[in-house]
């Protein structure tokens, strides 16, 4: 029978600088303005502390906007240090990415294969070991239908709020051509779809990408719409 050993309960002090790291990240995680009671209360801390600690880290380059009484929100993270990732985070990182390599386009693949050299290239030794030795991977057995049209034109539509032109074939060969409003690209395991507004049906369709003949962008905006007309699509595509 094994001995048990006595684990101590006594709370490890907490350094300035991992204090730092805990409030930039807890910064993070919560919808701004995150008010310093509401940072306190997580960090354990008082809330001149999180005064002293908001002090410090814009002293160090972080952009925090806010003030006491107000809230926190971080505008930019320059202070960011690499180091703050774990192993876990590492493991998902690389997923995440090898992923899109695996199942995206082209274009988005090379995306994803470039911000993965630049993740190695910005790590420290120890944590590039980790990357480079990542446990988790991904990839596709069965391929996707081949595609006649560029999908990073679809994205920057998407991007930039305005419709595209379609020729669409459907299920049983019947081409139509149609307006949409590109809301999101969603990739099927067995294929990459488009969910979008159709002008012509007035409602929220979805269009196999490999079915899309033809495309083009236009010139008319649904910006104000889109917020919308994107939460109505979600709705429509989870009722049973």
């Amino acid at each position: 029978m094994l001995g048990r050993r006595s684990v101590s309960t006594d709370k490890i002090p907490m350094t300035k600088s991992v204090r730092l790291l805990q409030l930039l990240q807890e910064i993070r995680l919560h919808n701004p303005p995150v008010t310093a009671a509401t940072l306190a209360h997580a960090m354990s801390v008082s809330e001149r502390t999180i005064y002293r600690d908001i002090q410090s880290l814009r002293d160090a380059g972080a952009d925090i906007d806010g003030s006491a009484g107000y809230g926190y929100s971080l505008t930019e993270d320059p202070a960011l240090p690499p180091q703050i990732f774990s192993r876990d985070e590492i493991e998902a990182l690389v997923l995440g990415l090898k992923e899109v390599q695996a199942i995206a386009d082209p274009a988005l693949a090379k995306a994803a294969q470039h911000a993965l050299s630049k993740l190695h290239a910005n790590l420290p030794p120890r944590m590039k070991n980790h990357l480079k030795h990542a446990v988790l991977h991904a990839t596709r057995l069965r391929p996707r239908p081949q595609l006649t049209i560029d999908p990073a034109v679809i994205r920057h539509a998407a991007w930039q709020e305005t419709a595209i032109d379609i020729d669409y074939r459907d299920v049983k060969s019947n081409i139509t051509s149609r307006r949409v409003y590109p809301l999101s690209i969603v990739y099927l395991d067995e294929s990459l779809v488009l969910l979008a507004y159709c002008c012509m049906r007035q409602a929220t369709r979805v269009f196999r990408l490999d079915r899309i003949n033809a495309l083009a962008e236009t010139d008319q905006s649904f910006r104000p719409q889109r917020v919308r007309l994107l939460a109505n699509a979600v709705k429509d595509i989870r009722k049973p």
